[in-house]
C-alpha cells in the first residue's frame, strides 16, 4: 500500500553491505497520476474498468492502489495454471475482494466474457479492474463488446506535472474560463528540457537521473523491437526491419505523411525497401501495443471554403521512443534545435493528451491547404475548445505562433460554432507564464497541469 510504514531490521553485514529483513518496495513513494481520479470516477459508474496503455507506463501500479485483491495473469510461477483455469473455470479466477484487479487479462481472452457475465449477475458497480499492455491478438473467444458494463481508460507515460518536473501553476481547466491574468515561473532550461524529452515519462525513469534514467527508453525500444511487436498479432518480424521502420517513423514525428512517403524515407535513409502493405502492418502492430498514437484532424466550421487536410499526424506515445529509435541523447538535441523542436512537440502532445482525458476532451491537429495550421486543438465534450501552438521558445517563435493562432481564429465561423475559449503558445524555455495584450497566453510546459 502507498505511504505504508515499513520496519527494516539489520540482520548482519557482508562485504561491507548491510543485510536487511523487510520489503523495500513499500518505501517507494507512489507518485499520484491523473488517471487516479479518472479510475475512481469510472469505478463508481461501471461494473468493470479496463486500463490500457504501453508497457511500463504504470497501469498495474495505479490499479494496485485501489484494488481489493489482485490476480497477476503473467506471474511466471502461475501463468500456466492461470491459463488452464481460464479455459476450464474462469469464474474461479474472479473470486476475491473488490475491486478485483486482473493484470494482463488479454493473455486469456476468455476472461472478458467471464467478467461481463459476472458484472451482469452481481449487478453492482466497481467490481473489476482489468489492465493490458496490448489488445488481444485474437478476438475468437470474445463474444460481447462489454457495452454498458465496461469503461475504458487509456494510460500514457507520465506528464511533466505527474513526474514533478512541472510546477503546475497554470491549469488548462482554468484557461477555459479565460482568466484576465495567469502567473507561473518556469524552472526548466534548455539542457533540462533536452534531458526530459529523451528520458520520457516512464515511471521507473522519473526516479532516476543521468544515464540510468536515459537507458530506460533504450530498454523499452529494444523490448519493442525484439519481442513485443511480434507478440501483438503473432506475426514474427525481423528486429532490424522493425528498427528501420521505427527510425523512419521517428523522423516524421508531427507530420502528416502517408505510408508511401514512409516507404520512400526508408529507401533513402535505410538502404532497404518496404512496400506500403508492410509499413501498414508494422504500424498497426505498434498501435496494438500502444507505442504509436496518431492524432486525428480537426474539422471546424470555417468562413471560407478552404480545404482541410484530413490525414492523421504521426506521433509515438512518448518522445523518448523517437529519441531511442534515432539513437539520440540530450547533447544531440542541443546540437540540432530543429530536431529538438519536433521531438519537444511530441512530448507536449503527450502531456496535453494526459490532461485532456481528465477534462473529458480530445486533442486534434488542424491544417488547411494554404498551410495554415495549429499544432493542437483541445476540444472538450461540451463543445468548448482551445487552440495551441507549440514552440521551443524565443520571442520570434512565440510571435509566429501567436499570429498563426489569431489567423486561424479569424477564419472560424462563430455563427456556427463557439469562439475559442483560449489561444495559447506552449513553450519550452521562457521564464514566466503570462497573458499578452492581444489575449494570447504564453505558457511554459514546466508550468502546465490539467
Amino acid at each position: 500500500m502507498p505511504n505504508a510504514i515499513v520496519i527494516l531490521i539489520v540482520k548482519g553485514y557482508t562485504n561491507d553491505r548491510m543485510i536487511w529483513e523487510g520489503d523495500y518496495s513499500a518505501l517507494k513513494k507512489y507518485k499520484a497520476r491523473i488517471a487516479d481520479e479518472i479510475l475512481k470516477k469510472r469505478l463508481r459508474g461501471k461494473g468493470a474498468v479496463l486500463i490500457e496503455g504501453p508497457k511500463w507506463c504504470g497501469k498495474t501500479t495505479t490499479a494496485e492502489q485501489m484494488a481489493g485483491s489482485i490476480l497477476y495473469m503473467a506471474d511466471p510461477e502461475k501463468e500456466e495454471q492461470n491459463l488452464a483455469m481460464a479455459e476450464i473455470n474462469p469464474k474461479r479466477l474472479l473470486k476475491g475482494e473488490i475491486p478485483r484487479l486482473i493484470d494482463e487479462w488479454q493473455i486469456a481472452p476468455k476472461l472478458w466474457d467471464a467478467v461481463r457475465f459476472e458484472v451482469d449477475h452481481r449487478d453492482e458497480f466497481g467490481q473489476f479492474i482489468l489492465t493490458g499492455s496490448a489488445v488481444p491478438a485474437s478476438y475468437e473467444h470474445i463474444h460481447h463488446t462489454g457495452t454498458g458494463r465496461f469503461s475504458w481508460v487509456l494510460m500514457r507515460p507520465m506528464s511533466l506535472y505527474e513526474s514533478l518536473d512541472s510546477t503546475g501553476e497554470v491549469s488548462l481547466k482554468t484557461l477555459f474560463e479565460t482568466p484576465e491574468q495567469i502567473d507561473g515561473e518556469n524552472a526548466l532550461d534548455l539542457n533540462r528540457l533536452a534531458f526530459l524529452v529523451c528520458r520520457g515519462g516512464w515511471p521507473r525513469a522519473t526516479d532516476l537521473e543521468g544515464e540510468l534514467a536515459l537507458e530506460q527508453a533504450f530498454d523499452y525500444f529494444d523490448a519493442v523491437v525484439k519481442s513485443d511487436i511480434s507478440r501483438a498479432d503473432g506475426v514474427s518480424r525481423n528486429p532490424e526491419r522493425v528498427k528501420r521502420l521505427m527510425r523512419s517513423y521517428a523522423r516524421n514525428q508531427g507530420a502528416q505523411v502517408s505510408n508511401a512517403l514512409i516507404c520512400e524515407d526508408i529507401s533513402i535513409n535505410e538502404a532497404e525497401t518496404f512496400d506500403s502493405d508492410t509499413v501498414y502492418s508494422y504500424i498497426n502492430a505498434l498501435k496494438k501495443i500502444f507505442v504509436i498514437e496518431e492524432m486525428e484532424a480537426w474539422n471546424p466550421n470555417l468562413r471560407s471554403k478552404t480545404a482541410i487536410r484530413t490525414s492523421n499526424t504521426r506521433y509515438f506515445v512518448d518522445s523518448s521512443i523517437a529519441t531511442a529509435a534515432l539513437g539520440l541523447g540530450p547533447h544531440d538535441l542541443m546540437e540540432d534545435l530543429n530536431t529538438f523542436g519536433l521531438l519537444f512537440e511530441t512530448m507536449c502532445i503527450r502531456d496535453l493528451r494526459v490532461f485532456a482525458d481528465v477534462l473529458n476532451g480530445s486533442v486534434y491537429h488542424f491544417r488547411d491547404k494554404t498551410g495554415l495550421e495549429c499544432d493542437a486543438v483541445l476540444h472538450l465534450r461540451n463543445g468548448a475548445y482551445g487552440l495551441i501552438e507549440i514552440k521551443l521558445g524565443g520571442d520570434r517563435l512565440i510571435e509566429e505562433g501567436a499570429e498563426n493562432l489569431k489567423n486561424l481564429s479569424a477564419k472560424l465561423d462563430t455563427d456556427k460554432m463557439k469562439s475559442p475559449a483560449f489561444l495559447m503558445v506552449l513553450i519550452g524555455v521562457g521564464d514566466y507564464a503570462y497573458r499578452r495584450q492581444d489575449g494570447v497566453y504564453v505558457v511554459p510546459i514546466g508550468c502546465l497541469k490539467d
